[in-house]
């Protein structure tokens, strides 16, 4: 049967357009979950349009809109500033798309778009208050430079901050990544950082930052909510809901990945993360989420927006099994075992599950 809704597969198959987004875009291979910070080439990736030829010379950064003094920002200028490092974990909004049903048509994630990565940057709350933001501001429109055609509308990738979020300290306008200055995949040669939120919200290339009186309405702020059918209102996605992610054991299978574990004790290991409070607990299933037990976490990480790392011991018995992981933060908030349906298939954390042959 043919379902109804537009931008709704019918079936499991992968379409070309989708086929030709999957091999632009990439996620972190799981076995880089063992490392703290993830390297440049593993982190995930996901570019909307074209990566914008770009020369750090003559760029600029543009304050406008609703400002008492209007600024234009060179590469000098923002390098100049004080700036921090600080270790942040980014995930797509679409992260987990691909596996519901029917599945929605886009960028057919998995589990693996996401990264941890150590970003250099200034922090945005004194440019915003040298430009001397106008009372009436509202929001904060970014405006990157790459450029394209998405929902039939021709337009520069824009997304908006309510004034309250974009003052954090902890909001930065990043040029490096890992010790070195952003390669143009991620935004070279500067783009906002917004740890927490999904990384829709931190925009490459960063052109122009507008303050607005209203809240703004572009394309890609309506893209990003949670509704059943197009047309909905729905609810905007913002920040990370709790995931954890398990380094799948032994090895793999090459087409299926199903793994191939010898029996015995095996260690089992991971990261949980949550945009929206610390970790506070791992539990791990060997039987499918029909039991669950608790995991060990590892360190606090280096800032309150990282990773944190876990482990399970499990004795493996010959057969065949499927082993889940699941994470709760501070709010009590724990992954579903099955996620609700979504139109977009966005802020989808069910657990993840790996099969695993043990010998």
């Amino acid at each position: 049967m043919i379902d109804p809704r537009p931008g709704v597969s019918s079936t499991e198959e992968i379409s070309l357009d989708e086929l030709q987004l999957a091999a632009r875009n990439h996620g972190m291979p799981l076995e880089a979950l063992r490392y703290d910070v993830t390297p440049i080439g593993m982190h995930y990736l996901l570019t909307h349009f074209d990566i914008p030829n770009a020369d750090a010379a003559t760029w600029t950064v543009e304050v406008g809109g609703r400002v008492e003094r209007p600024l234009v920002l060179g590469m000098d200028d923002l390098r100049a500033r004080p700036f921090v490092t600080t270790v942040v974990t980014m995930e797509c909004a679409g992260n987990g798309r691909a596996r519901l049903h029917p599945r929605p048509v886009s960028q057919p994630w998995l589990s693996e778009a996401v990264g941890t990565a150590e970003w250099t940057g200034t922090p945005l709350r004194p440019i915003l208050q040298e430009a001397g933001l106008e009372a009436d501001a509202v929001e904060i429109v970014f405006t990157g430079a790459d450029h394209g055609i998405q929902g039939d509308a021709e337009q520069d990738y824009e997304r908006s901050l309510g004034v309250a979020e974009a003052l954090r300290d902890d909001v930065l306008l990043a040029f490096e990544i890992n010790g070195q200055p952003l390669p143009p995949q991620h935004g070279f040669p500067v783009r906002l950082l917004v740890p927490g939120w999904y990384g829709m919200t931190s925009v490459k290339w960063l052109t122009r930052m507008t303050a607005v009186t209203e809240p703004f309405e572009g394309y890609q702020m309506d893209a990003y909510r949670l509704r059943q059918r197009e047309g909905e209102p729905g609810t905007p996605v913002t920040r990370m809901q709790p995931r954890a992610l398990m380094i799948p054991p032994g090895f793999p299978e090459f087409l299926t990945r199903v793994r191939i574990v010898d029996a015995g004790r095996v260690l089992l290991q991971g990261r949980a993360w949550s945009g929206v409070a610390p970790i506070e607990r791992v539990e791990c299933s060997t039987d499918g989420g029909a039991s669950w037990a608790g995991a060990t976490l590892g360190p606090m990480p280096p800032s309150l927006y990282a990773w944190r790392s876990w482990t399970f011991g499990w004795d493996a018995t010959p057969g065949e099994h499927e082993l889940a992981a699941r994470a709760t933060d501070g709010t009590g908030s724990t992954q579903p075992v099955d996620q609700p349906w979504n139109h977009h298939g966005l802020s989808n954390n069910m657990v993840q599950r790996v099969p695993v042959r043990v010998r």
